[in-house]
């Protein structure tokens, strides 16, 4: 906290307490610097600041006074409101990035992304050297819209430039895709562990989930076919692919009963590829095998190339495509066609394809030593990684979740245990996902040996 904040709070704190009443003249600039060992302009921005927040009103040439109008207190949140947040504590986390070792992030370290030079790659925004003030086409910048296109047909995803939208990354596509096709009320099934910003989209929306037990080669073809007979779902949310969290893929026999489903159901299946560009193209994929047909194809690049370029995409059939279209025109008017420019220059100029060759070798190399390290500590891997960024692992039993996490906040270690990726928060055993990119980091694989080893300790 930067002492000007720090200042700031301990006025606010103040105020709120009524240690400093509506109305009372604070102390000069001069003497306030005083007061709190700072400078007079340091002070000075502390009280504009607390004036620009509505705490403090100025006087010109007498000074500064607490507020007469207090602020109002923030209403109380909805019950749906508050549900959806509940379940983004984690995700949180990985945005403010408190803790020093992150094995519980969903991303990788900056270490991992793409370095683009916006300055430079702004030069090859247009053909005069300028990119276009406008706010772009609806659809989305339509050369990188013929990459994505390109892309498809090598998953074996046949599409054409109107059946692809882009948006701001792939929690973009899948919150345009559950405003348009759900209902307050309506059920829809996911994976169970699954993605869980998703959740709280859903809950957000009002939406009934209902989760379906993810196994190592995708979606339990039984426990979908029985749910999907009792809850009547609109659609099934997915990720074919290194699923998050577990890591799993899904094979061909699970993908084409989960259509056969979906199809004797009538409902809708989104499929989501986040790892899509450094996975085989050959990978079994229900959008390869449907065409588009009942299932909603959603790609990115913020997981591979850079979180910061929030460019993904949404393939879909043509009429579905066009009414999403119009949804983000209606919500948001356009993406940002500067940025999505800079990841199509990144494409065509070869940046993307070097960055993904060493990606995959880093994911590669990480995945093989973490599992070696953690199983020797006592942690093990029921599901086995494919190609992704995550490992789901398995903690001995009696494992409290929740203290480990505890404990390792207390090091500056941020774990993920396994319940917050379940629609009910529970898990039969204790479990928690693992980024392979911070996995093999010395302070976790010594506060995790340290931690089992009590724990078995206690248990004698």
């Amino acid at each position: 906290m930067t002492r000007v904040s720090s200042i700031v709070e301990r006025i606010i704190h103040l105020i709120d307490s009524d240690i400093l009443k509506p109305g009372h003249r604070v102390l000069s600039v001069r003497a306030g610097g005083i007061e709190y060992g700072v400078s007079k302009n340091t002070m000075a921005e502390a009280y504009d600041r607390l004036v620009a927040l509505g705490y403090l009103s100025a006087k010109q040439g007498s000074g500064y006074y607490v507020a007469q109008t207090k602020r109002p207190l923030a209403t109380e949140r909805p019950p749906h409101v508050i549900e959806a947040v509940d379940f983004v504590s984690l995700l949180e986390e990985q945005l403010v990035q408190h803790y020093a070792v992150r094995v519980g992030d969903g991303r990788p370290p900056a270490s991992w992304t793409e370095r683009i030079e916006l300055g430079s790659s702004a030069r090859h925004l247009s053909p005069t050297g300028e990119s276009d003030h406008g706010y772009g086409t609806p659809h989305g910048f339509a050369p990188l819209r013929e990459r994505v296109a390109l892309a498809l047909a090598e998953r074996s995803i046949q599409v054409s430039l109107e059946q692809i939208i882009l948006t701001h990354g792939a929690n973009h596509a899948l919150d345009l895709i559950a405003r348009r096709l759900l209902q307050p009320g309506d059920t829809v099934l996911v994976d169970d562990p699954g993605y869980y910003p998703l959740f709280a989209k859903l809950k957000l929306l009002g939406v009934n989930i209902v989760g379906v037990r993810r196994l190592g080669d995708g979606p339990d073809r039984d426990d979908l076919a029985a749910k999907a007979a009792i809850v009547k779902p609109k659609v099934f949310f997915t990720q074919s692919l290194a699923h998050n969290p577990t890591g799993s893929s899904l094979s061909l026999p699970v993908a084409h009963r989960l259509l056969q489903v979906a199809e004797s159901h009538g409902f809708y299946v989104v499929e989501d590829d986040p790892f899509a560009d450094i996975l085989p193209s050959s990978s079994a994929r229900l959008a390869a095998l449907d065409q588009l047909g009942r299932v909603i194809y959603v790609g990115t690049f913020s997981k591979t190339l850079s979180a910061s370029l929030r460019v993904g995409y949404i393939a879909a059939e043509p009429s579905l495509a066009k009414t999403l279209c119009d949804l983000k025109m209606v919500t948001i008017t356009s993406t940002s066609e500067f940025v999505e420019r800079v990841v199509y220059s990144a494409i065509t100029g070869g940046q993307y394809l070097r960055h993904l060759r060493r990606l995959k070798a880093r994911v590669a190399t990480a995945t093989e030593a973490a599992v070696a390290r953690l199983k020797e500590i006592g942690i093990e891997f029921p599901i086995a990684p494919s190609g992704g960024y995550y490992l789901w692992g398995q903690l001995p039993p009696g494992v409290d979740e929740r203290d480990l996490a505890k404990r390792a906040a207390e090091q500056s270690i941020f774990v993920a245990p396994g319940s917050l990726f379940t629609p009910e928060k529970t898990m039969l055993c204790p479990m928690m996902r693992i980024n392979v990119a911070y996995a093999n980091d010395a302070r976790f694989l010594e506060f995790m040996r340290e931690y089992l080893a009590s724990q078995r300790q206690s248990a004698r």
